[in-house]
């Protein structure tokens, strides 16, 4: 009412009023806003808070022997895992889409227990005692038709008992059953759950899969059977199948009968099984990822006496009476291969001819072998008396760690056209000294140098890493013509560096590691480096910084365990200007 007779006295005094008023007036009017907002708001997040309340409740590790007691009916997510639950009775949650009940004592579930759950998609289970009073608790569960994800792992359960489990579940996409007892697969393991996509059956018993266990599932993708009993693979035919993980078992061969099917399968993993040949993979695949490692491939000695054991078996698999054709090089040779492991198998030489068939094999990890030199024991097609030369198209990184290297021929280097980085850590490798058109020694002599290797042949190498080969002298010009960023000659103890040992990489290299070498001031001969910024030094007898250094753009510095007597002997040379120096000075003197 004050505001109305205020209003109806005289326009003139309130516009007067108003105007002289106006900026408080605006605060007041902004801040009643926001605060009415911030309310609001503030209603929409508790109201929002207590939705999620509502939807969600987590029971975990809190010492229950049962399931509580008036449970929100609108629940859709209940985790009741890690408790003393031993029997479970009807639930009566009609919105429940995920349910966890995974390590507790659960041994026995009533036959209506999750009658009234028509919504749950996700049941876990696992770590629990499902195998005993299996004829209620598999009945329990064939009244959920609708689950997509089921988690029966590690709760002791055999062939039969877990067939049980799997009727009715026809919407199943998702299934885990690791660590039980199954010991055989059969035909009728899956058939009221042909809609699965991904299986995982690792860590059981299994030694038998009979055929036709797996075909009818034909939107199966992903296929588990790790550490198991397998012995041998000797028909693969799931060909809509991804991602197969057969690795931790005593595979002896893998076989694929030729046909003109167009096979899914990328990964491939067979590490870790008794492999005495390379897989005899489909014909028609897009396998990106082969993982043999760990296993006998290469203990027959010869590429040779491997490739036609191989063929000898695929023979008479496939009850052929004559060995027509090549089959592990004719299907080897359309494989768009990325990556394959072949470390800590038994190769005592180089499988150059198998190897060369993956002309997009971009990764080669063939560390842990047996080669002491890598010859180039090529098959020649003619008597003209010269060496074929094959080639690595598409390899960037290949690692040789640990194998007793002292010979690399220069026609694999030569190989190697596209080769990015390459790890050669423990052997005893030596790296030659780069001649030049000016040498009064041929260039073919120097290549032909069975006791050292000719890196100036690998013009795209950026990495390399010579850590550990007992390398005495660095000699000039050692890594010529490459186009070096990063260099590890960590660990070759008394190695002394050539003057002009790093000449031709002095543009490109940014990392250099030479720790570890029990090298001395004396020893070390740096040029100038202006693309360098980690530079580590540590554990040698160094008492005096190069010089050279002051032109390097270090952001890293690792001196640790030198003879340096103080700290101003081992920076007053660095000069960090628009960069950041990190400088690792533990255990300095």
């Amino acid at each position: 009412m004050a505001i109305r007779g205020c209003v109806s006295s005289g326009a003139s005094q309130f516009t007067n009023s108003r105007c002289s008023s106006k900026p408080e007036t605006m605060v007041r009017h902004l801040l009643l806003n926001l605060l009415l907002l911030f309310s609001h708001n503030c209603d929409i997040f508790i109201d929002a808070v207590k939705i999620e309340d509502l939807e969600e409740q987590t029971w975990n590790n809190h010492s229950l022997h049962s399931v509580p007691q008036d449970l929100d009916t609108r629940l859709k997510r209940l985790d009741l895992s890690n408790n003393f639950i031993r029997q479970l009775q009807t639930l009566a949650l009609p919105y429940l889409e995920q349910l966890d009940l995974s390590s507790n004592q659960l041994d026995l579930i009533s036959k209506g227990a999750f009658e009234n759950l028509a919504q749950l998609e996700q049941l876990n289970l696992s770590r629990n005692a499902l195998n005993n009073n299996l004829g209620s608790n598999s009945k329990a569960l064939q009244s959920i038709g609708t689950l997509r994800r089921l988690d029966l792992s590690l709760n002791g359960l055999s062939d039969y008992s877990a067939r049980l489990f799997l009727r009715n579940k026809t919407s199943l996409d998702e299934l885990k059953m690791t660590g039980n007892s199954l010991i055989r697969l059969s035909r009728r393991m899956f058939q009221e759950s042909n809609a699965l996509r991904a299986v995982t059956l690792d860590d059981n018993l299994i030694s038998v899969i009979e055929q036709g266990t797996f075909e009818p599932l034909w939107q199966l993708e992903i296929l588990n059977l790790a550490q198991n009993n397998l012995a041998h693979i000797c028909d693969f035919t799931l060909i809509q199948l991804k991602h197969l993980n057969l690795s931790h078992n005593s595979i002896e061969f893998f076989m694929s009968r030729e046909n003109d099917h167009m096979y899914e399968l990328e990964v491939l993993d067979l590490s870790f099984n008794k492999l005495l040949y390379f897989p005899i993979v489909p014909k028609m695949n897009q396998l990106k990822f082969l993982y043999l490692q760990n296993n006998m491939v290469g203990s027959l000695n010869s590429e040779a006496s491997m490739v036609s054991g191989a063929n000898s078996v695929y023979s008479d698999i496939m009850s052929e009476k004559i060995i027509s054709k090549n089959n592990l090089h004719a299907n080897w040779r359309l494989m768009p291969l990325l990556y394959i492991d072949l470390s800590y198998n038994h190769f005592t030489s180089f499988p150059l001819e198998t190897l060369s068939r993956l002309s997009f094999l971009e990764t080669l990890n063939f560390s842990y072998n047996c080669l002491q030199s890598i010859t180039w024991n090529v098959r020649n097609y003619s008597n003209m008396g010269y060496q074929r030369q094959l080639y690595f198209p598409s390899l960037k990184q290949l690692y040789m760690k640990s194998n007793g290297l002292v010979n690399i021929s220069h026609f694999f280097l030569k190989a190697l056209t596209k080769i990015e980085t390459l790890n050669l850590e423990d052997n005893s490798v030596q790296p030659c000294a780069f001649k030049g058109h000016l040498s009064s020694e041929p260039t073919q002599q120097m290549l032909f140098n069975k006791h050292c290797v000719a890196f100036q042949q690998l013009s795209t190498l950026k990495h390399l890493i010579l850590r550990k080969n007992n390398i005495r002298i660095l000699h000039a010009n050692a890594f010529q013509q490459t186009s070096l960023h990063s260099l590890d000659l960590a660990g070759n103890i008394d190695m002394a560096m050539h003057l002009g040992a790093l000449e031709g990489v002095q543009e490109t290299l940014e990392s250099l590691i030479i720790s570890e070498n029990n090298m001395t001031s004396c020893d070390l001969s740096l040029p100038c480096l202006p693309a360098l910024s980690q530079l580590n030094l540590s554990n040698n007898h160094i008492d005096n910084i190069p010089s050279s250094l002051s032109c390097s753009p270090l952001m890293e510095i690792d001196i640790r365990n030198n003879a340096f007597v103080s700290l101003n002997d081992a920076c007053y040379r660095i000069k960090p200007s628009d960069h950041v120096l990190q400088w690792k000075l533990l255990q300095l003197l």
